[in-house]
């Protein structure tokens, strides 16, 4: 059962998000038919989103490098939960996701999406 703390928890993440940030868009590619063939279909998500850089005490050269950047993405209004090999645009620049969290802490709302992502 959703617990109404993150419910608010999540209206404050948007309402930061939505003042801070930028629209911008999540984009997964759906595979080919097996049988078919063909090209991958992309479908974009409209999304409210915040870029931010590491720091440069996190960046340890293997898992988080330089030039990636976290990407706070609001919960509220996007269709899809982001999961890594999805595309993220945003002020110009597109983002392949690396790592994802969800932020889960009660297992149903999501709270705000914390991506790592790398300029695709």
């Amino acid at each position: 059962m959703a617990n109404p703390l993150y419910a608010r928890l999540q209206q404050t993440a948007n309402r930061l998000i939505t003042s801070y940030g930028q629209a911008g868009t999540v984009t997964r590619e759906t595979p080919p038919d097996p049988n078919e063939g063909g090209d991958p279909v992309p479908t974009p998500y409209p999304a409210k989103l915040v870029p931010m850089t590491y720091q440069a005490r996190e960046i340890d050269g293997t898992v988080i490098l330089v030039g990636d950047v976290q990407l706070y993405i609001s919960a509220v209004g996007l269709a899809i939960t982001p999961i890594p090999g999805d595309y993220a645009s945003v002020n110009g620049k597109t983002y392949r996701i690396i790592n994802s969290d969800p932020n889960l802490y009660d297992g149903a709302t999501p709270v705000v999406h914390i991506c790592q992502a790398r300029i695709a």
